[in-house]
This record gives structure tokens, sequence and C-alpha cells, in this order.
């Protein structure tokens, strides 16, 4: 591997990586992008990384690439895979070092000038409620039993403590929580590192955003939503398993790369170390990666708190869930047993979803009852100069991509590149133009989350609309950032 990737145009938003490229590649690999985006892709080494995954022991259908995708370790971000259950793997490096990075929405009763006063005090109060920056403590801090009961409960433990009720748990995927962790999979060194993390936003890609609904697509996915007024204030929180997932993540990638030889691997990547599903290896990382989700869910639903906190202390008013009702809760960098119907028969599968969202449409059973006429919705975030988007799953996703659609924007510049091409003190200005109030705990590494460092929000999620994989219903405006 490693000539020109050939690629065939299957339509307007779809391009196939032939297996013939490699007589390593057991499946094609499917991208889906427009003219642009896939201009993009070519000077990335991503594509290569879509071929490489449609190598892994086991995999079925296809490897397929999102339109946000971009590099990263072993799958590219932005890269979905299904191995068969029996027979198949799991590879730690494609659910990624963040476990259950993610992302969910709550909506307010508020608009945009009942806030226009506040703003900067609401910043103020966002940024001091939400604990951010690189190895940051969080709100709680963890002795061993509460760690061990995160890791196993979730987001339903952070409910029993206080933080939040029963109804959140009905719009977040999974309830919240994953059945199947194992604590006792996690390394001593993860948990120590997750005690003191519980409740913290972190840094990097990672933010808590006050966004006003811009426009409508969709008024009755929106109505179904509690979306349903231009003007209305919203908020985002983006954010995972902090330190804790990114543990778990190097403790299993080290441990498949020790183990490939032992079970006849013989990868074209190493970024692609892998442990077969039915291993005792293998089910000892699905049982710590769901204690990585697990405390992913918990994490965002302190955060979750604070915001409520925020907006009570700010405008006076209780921060009850009926003012401010979480809409959804979406996870990315995750694997996930499932079953979809592949060469004609029903097959169950783990599906890697790495930078990638779930996108159920209307009347799958595991969307929740209230929204199961309009489909899961999907959260994707833009950047914090121009927009983010809801959509809901549509049935393309069972027919096409296992149920995914992309997760965000994607990057066009590395963090290098995107530092060199603007200062922080420009950017912050920058923002300030464009009425996007910032609070950031480190202004040095503001530079790397620039707008102009990812892609085009808009089109990205015009590409799986037109796929029909995801349907757009929302658009949003940034109107305050707080950063890590």
């Amino acid at each position: 591997m490693g000539d020109k990737i050939p690629l065939e145009r299957i339509d307007d938003n779809r391009w196939r990586i032939p297996q013939r490229y490699s007589d390593a590649m057991h499946v094609p690999g499917i991208v889906y992008a427009d003219n642009e985006l896939i201009e993009l892709m070519l000077n990335d080494n991503a594509l290569q990384q879509v071929a490489n995954v449609a190598t892994l022991p086991g995999i079925v259908g296809y490897s397929l690439g999102m339109p946000d995708i971009h590099w990263g370790y072993g799958f590219p971000v932005g890269g979905v895979a299904a191995t068969d259950a029996e027979n198949g793997v799991v590879s730690p490096g494609g659910i990624g070092f963040d476990i259950n990075c993610g992302v969910r929405l709550l909506a307010t009763d508020l608009l945009r000038d009942q806030i226009k006063g506040s703003v900067e005090r609401l910043a103020d109060e966002l940024y001091r409620n939400l604990p951010s920056g690189v190895g940051g403590d969080g709100m709680r801090l963890l002795n061993e039993k509460e760690m061990k009961e995160v890791m196993t409960r979730g987001a339903g433990w952070a409910v029993e403590e206080g933080y939040g009720v029963e109804a959140d748990l009905e719009v977040t995927e999974e309830q919240g929580c994953l059945s199947s962790a194992n604590p006792e999979a996690v390394s001593r060194q993860a948990i120590l590192r997750g005690m003191k993390q519980l409740g913290s936003l972190g840094s990097g890609n990672h933010f808590c955003e006050v966004q006003v609904v811009d426009h409508i697509y969709d008024p009755e996915a929106a109505q179904a939503l509690g979306l349903n007024q231009k003007g209305q204030i919203v908020v985002t929180i983006h954010c995972g398993s902090r330190g804790f997932g990114h543990q778990i993540a190097e403790d299993y990638i080290k441990l498949a790369e020790s183990k490939q030889q032992e079970y006849g691997f013989h990868l074209v990547d190493r970024q692609l170390a892998c442990l077969p599903l039915q291993s005792e290896e293998g089910k000892a990382y699905l049982g710590a990666m769901a204690c990585g989700a697990n405390f992913a869910w918990a994490n965002r639903q302190l955060l979750m708190h604070g915001v409520r906190q925020a907006f009570s202390s700010v405008f006076g008013r209780k921060a009850r869930t009926k003012d401010m009702p979480l809409v959804y809760d979406v996870c990315h960098n995750i694997a996930k047993m499932e079953e979809y119907a592949i060469d004609g028969e029903m097959k169950r599968v783990c599906v890697h979803r790495k930078g990638a969202t779930r996108a159920f449409p209307a009347g799958h059973p595991e969307v929740p009852e209230k929204y199961r006429a309009v489909g899961q919705p999907v959260l994707i975030p833009g950047d914090m100069g121009r927009y983010s988007f809801m959509l809901v799953g549509a049935p393309g996703s069972m027919e096409q991509s296992f149920g995914s659609c992309c997760h965000g924007a994607g990057r066009r510049l590395s963090r290098t590149a995107a530092k060199k091409a603007v200062g922080s003190k420009q950017l912050l200005e920058m923002l300030e133009q464009k009425g996007v109030t910032v609070r950031v705990h480190s202004k040095n590494l503001l530079a790397e989350e620039a707008p102009q460092a990812y892609k085009d929000a808009q089109q990205v999620v015009n590409v799986v609309h037109n796929a029909g994989l995801a349907s757009l219903v929302v658009r949003l405006k940034p109107i305050v950032v707080v950063k890590g």
C-alpha cells in the first residue's frame, strides 16, 4: 500500500476505494464527500487510513469515512468499521484515546433578546462553574468506592447524587450507561487519574457553548425536539472521559501491540493493533472501554448540572429540568455490539465509531420514545466562529453506514498549522466582532481551535443529509464559548 489511492465515484456524495487497491483489503472503502471535501481528503493521509482499516481481521461490509474525516491514530477520525461478533476483532485505536467523547444539548425557554444584557455575566458564571484546562481537577473528587460506582453506573450514579433528574437519562444514548462495564479490567493508574477529574471540561476541542437557534430546516422535527423557535437559547457541552479514558486506551493499545504476533496478525499499520472479540483480552478491553464510556456520561451529567446552576444564578430562575431540559446526549469514540443486514442476512457486529455519531432513524427501538416518530437526535458541533447543527437519523444510515454519520466539522489544519495561521489575540478580536464572547483557560491553546482550522460544518452536514444518513433539523450559532 502507499501508491496513489484509486477513487471511484459512486454518486454526488460517495466515493469508493476499490478492494483491488491492495491484496490486504478484505472489503472496499466508502467515503462520503462532495467535490471540495474530497480534494481536502486527498491532501491528508485519512484516505490511506480508510484503506488500512479495510484490512482488519473479520471486517464486514465496508471501511467507512465520513465527510469530517481527517488523519488520526490508526483509524481516521471520522472512521466507521464493523467486525463480525464471532470471528472479528476490536481495535482500541479504532475507538480512540478519548473514550465516549460526546455532545449533549440542553434547551432553554429563553430568547436571545432576554439574555442580551447578561452575556458577560453568564460567560463568567459558566467559566467559574465548569473546571477546565489540561489535567485539571473536576467538580467532584471521588473516593475508590465512588469511582467504582461511576465506572459501573455512569450518568445514573450522577443523577442519584443530585446532579440532574431521571428524565435526563431517558434522552441519553444507552441511558448513560453500558452494562458491560468491568472495573477489574481497568488499571490502577487509570482509576487514580479518573478519581480527581469527574466534572471537568479538559482542553483541546472540548467546550461549553451558549448558542441561538438561527435557522429551522424541519419544523416538525424541531417541534418534537423542543427547538421550535428562532432566537431560542440552547447550550451544547462537548467533552469525554478525560485522563481516565486516555489511560485505558493507552494500556490496551500497548497490550494489543504486544499480542499481534501471538494472534498471527500481520497488520499494515501497527496503530491498528487489535484483539479478537472472543479472546480474554478482547473482552477485558470492552469491559474497560465501557467503564470509560460510563465515566464520560457521568462527567457530562455533572457539567450539565454546572450549566443549569450558572443559568439559575444569572437569570434568577431555579435550574429545574423543566426550564433547561436535556434534549439529547450522543457519543463518539465507542464500540457497540449491534445487528445489521449484511449481504442479505442479519449479522451481529462490533461497530467502531471513531469520531462518528450514531444516527438511528425514526421507528428504531433504541430511539427514546418521545423522538421515535422523528428519529434519533444527532448533534454536530461546528467551530466557535460559525455554526453547529442538530439533525435526526435517517433510514439510509441503517442501509449504508451501520447506523452512523459524521460527528463534527473535522479538522482541515493541524494544531501546529492553526497556531501559525492566527494569533490568539487576533482570534479573540475576530470572535468578538462576530458577537461571540469567549472565556478560555489557556489563551495559548486557543488558536489551535480557530474556525479556519476546521472544515465548513454546513458543507459536512449537507453531505450526510443529501446521502440520506441524517436529516437537517436546526442550525445553531454561538454566543458564548467556554474552553480549556
